[in-house]
């Protein structure tokens, strides 16, 4: 791979994919010189807050796993220094990695900008070059060439077959199609409603938008600012987000789903 310049692979596991308040659990960084030569950086760290079950059923770390790791703050002067003036490569980081870890390297009082860097991104490329529409779907699935593509019955029958096909692949063929539920590539229980007007962090139901979004949980916004929460309930929310408010305003709260997957 003939470089210019240094690449920084980077990738980040972390609590959950809200860029503003999750926390990164593992960093890994391989930094790559334009002479060839390569090397590693590897740390897991303490997030300060649980680890959600459905989170450590991806990345297989526990909070036991990082209870004695050191806290972000203490490493981000050293992976800083470790990344140097080096550009970017990863999966996604443009969206999820690079964001994530600026916020968190401010939070340490470190100023790390990537955005006047070049990002290499592999995912766009991928995208970009290799095509994900139902014409691929169905070449893939189901080894065939889709015509009459766009045409509104050819595309119905073409995502029948795909579905059909990723049954026989994917699911459970005793339970049927009901067995595809469960492919759902965002964290299944990391919003309340599916409007995603409010979602969880860290045991607590935070709002997704208006003045207090992603700062302050709903058990203070009601304590504090009941009137706010009663002027939201009347902006066509949905019956859920309704009926969450008024049992807020009583002193009620939902018990949060994202349980941890290990208290040690």
């Amino acid at each position: 791979m003939k470089l210019q310049r240094p690449l920084m692979m980077c990738d980040l596991e972390t609590t959950g994919t809200w860029i503003e308040k999750d926390k990164i659990v593992e960093i890994g960084l391989i930094r790559c010189e334009p002479d060839g030569t390569r090397s590693t950086y590897r740390k897991l760290t303490n997030p300060g807050i649980p680890i959600p079950a459905v989170v450590t059923k991806i990345i297989n770390i526990t909070d036991a796993d990082v209870k004695n790791a050191p806290l972000f703050k203490d490493l981000a002067a050293e992976i800083n220094a470790f990344i140097g003036a080096a550009d970017f490569g990863g999966f996604n980081i443009e969206r999820f990695d690079l964001p994530l870890l600026e916020r968190e390297m401010a939070e340490a009082g470190i100023a790390f900008s990537w955005r006047d860097r070049t990002v290499y991104d592999a995912q766009k490329i991928y995208h970009l070059h290799e095509r994900r529409d139902l014409t691929a779907a169905y070449s893939f699935y189901c080894g065939k060439e889709l015509k009459n593509a766009h045409s509104a019955l050819a595309d119905a029958e073409a995502s029948l077959a795909v579905l059909e096909a990723q049954l026989q692949r994917y699911g459970d063929l005793d339970k049927g199609m009901a067995s595809l539920e469960e492919f759902d590539y965002e964290l299944p229980e990391e919003y309340f409603d599916r409007g995603r007007r409010f979602r969880w962090w860290n045991g607590e139901l935070y709002m997704a938008f208006g003045k207090y979004a992603g700062k302050e949980n709903l058990r203070l916004i009601a304590k504090k600012d009941p009137s706010y929460l009663r002027w939201v309930k009347d902006k066509n929310m949905s019956p859920e987000v309704n009926t969450l408010i008024d049992n807020a305003l009583k002193g009620v709260f939902p018990k949060c789903p994202l349980l941890s997957s290990d208290k040690a």
